[in-house]
């Protein structure tokens, strides 16, 4: 294993959580009888340069798929955070109709719906067909490709230089970090703005998220390691703030190197102070991290047992990604959990891989009225608690199992 930053072979342990299938790769009904693909989760992190990350065993084509699942406008408490990202980035750079937007990943146009409600021009890059169609079917541009120097370049040479490129929950997942760095650095303008938006691995291991790995994830950032990722290929970070997404996430705002048209704030320096205090550089941070998730893993498989044993009905809201990780690091089966609800009709009628656990509708809820309901994407539970508040009227509870099993009305 080397680095995929800086090519260094010295690892200290960070997260084991052996076999496990594709995360987004849900299962058809005919697939339950054949044996699906797994893959060893394995993540580590290189002491020359901390960059954490996954050890690869197959290629991106195989999580980024034409049928993958994962469309971002489901959830309400994110589309408000795109809208208030667009409204923010106007405001502060000025962005007007003379202006280009891009984004990168940009799903099923989540966040260029917005862009485009403002009259501001604006495209999108996303690889994967289905969430293309999507964008396309709200009239937004997209190129469906894989990013990197080569097609920065490209739209580069057809006059597609943007003002803003805003790249959301897709720095983790570019096994190339960077190539895919160095073509923002050749799609910006002189004076245009990279903002990229990611899970910080500080908040991961505080907040015991060890859901957060599967393979799509390739890195686990800290801006300690994204700073230099980004100084070697062409960027220069300028700024940085948090957000509570996805269980708290940095936002690092960008710019060319051979411009630096962007005062750096005092913000930078104070987030690697505050890394380097917690201890980001050394590999004492990430040793202790396997212990607290195997506790949290054990305290699920507990409850999963007991309500069986009681005779409880087990359901699950949310048949996301990490929701796969915590079922498949805890052996869960359809035997544990009846089956999965979830609003995106992409994802109904499929299995959960892995623990193959059916996924349907929310109104199989009100027909089954299960006595507990895990929520899988606990990073969105307020939203879900509001959305389910009906179930307390048959005496349902809400389960959690990050950072530690929780049960609450």
């Amino acid at each position: 294993m080397q680095c995929r930053h800086c090519g260094g072979s010295d690892f200290a342990p960070f997260l084991d959580l052996g076999m496990a299938p594709p995360s987004n790769s849900y299962l058809k009904a005919e697939d339950l009888s054949g044996e699906e693909k797994r893959y060893p989760l394995v993540i580590r992190t290189c002491t020359a340069c901390w960059l954490t990350q996954t050890e690869d065993f197959a290629d991106r084509e195989e999580f980024f798929s034409g049928d993958y699942a994962y469309f971002s406008s489901f959830s309400k408490t994110w589309l408000d955070h795109a809208k208030a990202y667009v409204t923010d980035m106007r405001a502060r750079f000025g962005l007007t109709e003379a202006s280009l937007v891009a984004e990168i990943a940009a799903n099923d146009g989540y966040l260029l719906q917005y862009v485009q409600a403002l009259g501001i021009p604006c495209y999108g890059v996303e690889p994967t067909h289905g969430t293309a169609e999507a964008a396309r079917a709200r009239g937004i541009d997209i190129v469906e490709d894989f990013f990197g120097r080569d097609l920065a370049a490209r739209l580069a040479a057809e006059g597609r230089q943007a003002d803003l490129i805003a790249a959301n929950n897709v720095l983790a997942h570019v096994p190339d970090i960077n190539d895919f760095v160095a073509g923002f650095a050749g799609l910006l303008k002189p004076a245009g703005v990279a903002t990229f938006e990611f899970p910080h691995v500080l908040e991961m291991v505080r907040g015991n998220q060890f859901d957060t790995a599967y393979h799509e994830h390739y890195s686990y950032l800290s801006l300690l390691a994204v700073e230099r990722i980004f100084a070697e290929n062409g960027l220069t970070v300028f700024d940085v703030g948090v957000t509570p997404h996805h269980g708290g996430s940095l936002r690092v705002y960008a710019c060319r190197a051979d411009h630096r048209a962007h005062a750096v704030t005092p913000a930078v320096a104070a987030m690697l102070a505050t890394e380097r205090e917690a201890g980001l550089e050394g590999a004492a941070f990430y040793a202790g991290f396997q212990a607290s998730a195997e506790a949290a893993r054990d305290a699920f498989r507990v409850f999963l047992v007991e309500a069986r044993g009681a005779g409880l009905k087990v359901a699950a809201y949310g048949a996301a990604a990490k929701g796969n990780t915590l079922l498949n690091f805890a052996g869960a089966t359809a035997r544990d959990i009846a089956f999965v609800v979830d609003r995106n009709p992409a994802k109904q009628g499929r299995f959960m891989p892995g623990s193959q656990i059916p996924i349907v509708g929310e109104d199989r809820l009100l027909l089954e009225q299960p006595d507990r309901v895990v929520i899988l994407p606990w990073n969105i539970e307020t939203e879900i608690r509001t959305q389910l508040s009906y179930i307390r009227d048959w005496g349902g509870q809400f389960v959690t199992a990050i950072p530690m099993l929780a049960i609450r009305k």
